[in-house]
């Protein structure tokens, strides 16, 4: 497998782009307490794809999987340390974990089913994916601003039917509400914060932007810019602003392994 100079090994370049992730991702504490109850009683956790730590509940032993030097730096002093390997290779003994995590992850993996197959191999109980459901990314206004990001995310994220059946045994998928104040800031989560999306350090914190050209992204900021001064923007979507939560893309796949 091909890795970047700062060791990613995912279809994006974290080493360009992952500079101030963190500031504009941060781990909500709603959807953290969506995976923690997928987790049951697991208290070993492999998080593969880990990042800068989002989504890592404190009160369980983690072992973080993450290739790219960049993201690694950015993980916070009171986690662990990441171990430096890619999901098609996992450095672990067969069912070494209560449990895996792979969160905004698997639509980067250069080999989906042997990352997933992985995942499964390394860990006795639930395998607990976080991910968007590429059919429902169009009901994000940005899908009129931007049509090219929508295309990149859709033609990029598997679709939960095929994430089930790399994993088998019994899965749940599990629409994930997308709260107004969501702390995590992927794509969805300004659905009613139009605004926070004309700041290109939010926009580079998603990595579909760095897959379209500058003239798509200085469009989006102009058309939007524009709209919004005017009152377009609101006319048609400022109902969004109070809505509490948004029925969006967002899902957690739940793999149970089958019973011996």
């Amino acid at each position: 497998m091909t890795r970047r100079l700062d060791g990613s090994a995912g279809d994006a370049d974290y080493g360009a782009i992952g500079a101030g992730y963190t500031t504009y991702r941060q781990p909500d504490r709603r959807i953290l307490a969506a995976i923690v109850e997928a987790f049951g009683g697991a208290r070993t956790i492999v998080n593969v794809g880990a990042g800068a730590g989002s989504y890592e509940p404190v009160d369980r032993e983690v072992t973080p999987v993450e290739p790219s030097a960049s993201m690694r730096a950015q993980r916070p002093s009171a986690l662990a340390p990441a171990v430096d390997a890619t999901a098609e290779a996992l450095p672990f003994p067969d069912a070494s974990f209560d449990a895996a995590l792979a969160s905004f992850t698997v639509h980067q993996w250069a080999d989906l089913e042997a990352g997933l197959g992985e995942l499964r191999r390394v860990t006795r109980g639930p395998v607990v994916v976080l991910t968007c459901d590429p059919a429902a990314l169009d009901r994000f206004w940005l899908a009129e601003y931007a049509p090219e990001v929508i295309a990149t995310e859709a033609s990029r994220y598997p679709t939960p039917a095929r994430i089930a059946a790399a994993l088998g045994g019994r899965v749940e998928v599990v629409p994930v509400p997308i709260p107004l104040d969501c702390t995590d800031g992927f794509g969805e989560a300004y659905y009613g914060r139009p605004e926070a999306l004309l700041d290109a350090g939010a926009r580079r914190a998603n990595s579909a932007w760095s897959f379209v050209g500058p003239d798509v992204e200085e469009r989006f900021v102009r058309a939007l810019a524009a709209d919004l001064a005017s009152g377009t923007w609101d006319a048609r979507w400022g109902a969004l602003r109070s809505t509490p939560e948004f029925d969006g893309s967002l899902r957690l796949i739940v793999a149970q392994p089958q019973p011996r």
